[in-house]
């Protein structure tokens, strides 16, 4: 039986953006938000969604937003959203549920051969749930041949701290991060457990013949980092580098610039503290650990990130712009090398806790709160 449509309110089909030729529907929320080098224009897409985590454009236009329950919503230019069948059963419980969405770098070009659109989600098994990667190519409202490409390696509970964003490298491999899974912190320290980390996968879930650990007989084949509390903002730049934002415990949230065989410390280096005791978590700086790039102030609580390399924003070129749930702020980080030279709010409040960040094909930048009755934004030049 057909998924239901959602009309979405009358009031979101007052504006638009023409993509390929079609016009994208927006509610306009703030006229002018001034920023130091741009005045952007703040606009509501779609509605609507139960906790939303991630979103995609398609090269149509349209939109892929995951959300939480389970749930994969499919947007059109028309305003209208349908629920796609063929999503896996996913364990929705705690932080847990369809995650992270990413299309395959050659989506839409030649044959339709690379049209997959991979995925990530909290698998249920034996012990617990485990962070799992799958790919389904998008045909007649339905996801169709979906593969499971990888699941970490060990079922746990609580059901939380998946990690889970998915990045594409510029020689085609993936990668993924899965969250210490909240339980055992120390396994981020175990280069035999996938659990806090960033992994590099081929196309298919296979593990690529450079991978930093292939030599370490007691290091996962998969293993691209250690170290890492909870990944949930993650982009390959146009240089190549992958950029992360990594929760803290209570604070100490981090920017890491992601490089291959890198002990990035948690928890035996932390700048945040225990949520009980308050006291420290670690060393602020340990020999053989890698350091933060940098710490956002306060409980930010990091989760999505994106390079701007539209052209729509000149002054931005380059620059990183984090979303951060708890604080519900949107943040422009720009760069000097390796090092974030200026920052800067950009959002504070306006759309609540938000997501996800991503810069679409048209140009502008996107952004996902999560909320019940969460939201898909767009910022664009304001007139």
């Amino acid at each position: 039986m057909p998924a239901p449509l959602r009309r979405l309110p009358a009031a979101l089909m007052l504006g638009g953006l023409a993509i390929s030729g079609q016009a994208l529907a927006a509610e306009t929320l703030i006229e002018r938000v001034e920023t130091e080098h741009h005045d952007l224009r703040l606009e509501r897409v779609a509605t609507g969604f139960e906790h939303p985590w991630a979103v995609a454009q398609l090269p149509d236009g349209s939109f892929l937003v995951s959300e939480r329950p389970g749930r994969l919503a499919h947007v059109g230019e028309d305003g209208e959203s349908r629920h796609l069948e063929g999503v896996p059963e996913v364990n929705a419980r705690g932080q847990g549920g369809l995650l992270d969405v990413v299309l395959h770098p050659e989506y839409g070009a030649g044959d339709g051969e690379q049209d997959w659109i991979y995925f990530t989600w909290s698998q249920a098994g034996s012990g617990g749930t485990a962070t799992t990667l799958s790919r389904a190519r998008l045909v007649d409202g339905a996801l169709t041949d979906v593969e499971e490409l990888f699941a970490q390696d060990r079922y746990s509970g609580p059901g939380r701290h998946y990690g889970s964003r998915l990045a594409w490298l510029p020689d085609g491999t993936l990668v993924m991060s899965i969250g210490d899974r909240g339980s055992h912190p120390p396994r981020a320290q175990d280069s035999g457990d996938h659990a806090g980390s960033v992994l590099r996968l081929t196309e298919t879930g296979g593990v690529p013949g450079d991978n930093p650990f292939l030599e370490d007989a007691d290091t996962l084949d998969a293993l691209y980092s250690i170290g890492n509390r909870n990944i949930q903002g993650m982009v390959v730049n146009a240089e190549g580098q992958v950029w992360a934002t990594e929760h803290g415990p209570l604070g100490g949230d981090e920017l890491n610039l992601i490089e291959p065989g890198v002990n990035y410390g948690w928890p035996e280096v932390s700048l945040g503290v225990d949520y009980a005791t308050r006291q420290p978590i670690g060393a602020d700086s340990l020999p053989g650990m890698r350091d933060a790039r940098y710490i956002f102030e306060g409980r930010f609580a990091p989760s999505g990130l994106s390079e701007v390399a539209s052209e729509q924003f000149p002054e931005w070129q380059g620059n990183l712009l984090a979303g951060g749930l708890r604080s519900e702020r949107l943040m422009r980080l720009a760069l000097e090398g390796d090092e974030v030279a200026e920052s800067e709010v950009i959002l504070d409040g306006e759309i609540g806790r938000i997501r996800d960040v991503r810069q679409g094909p048209d140009g502008a930048l996107y952004l996902l709160s999560d909320h019940a009755d969460g939201g898909l934004y767009r910022l664009v030049p304001a007139d």
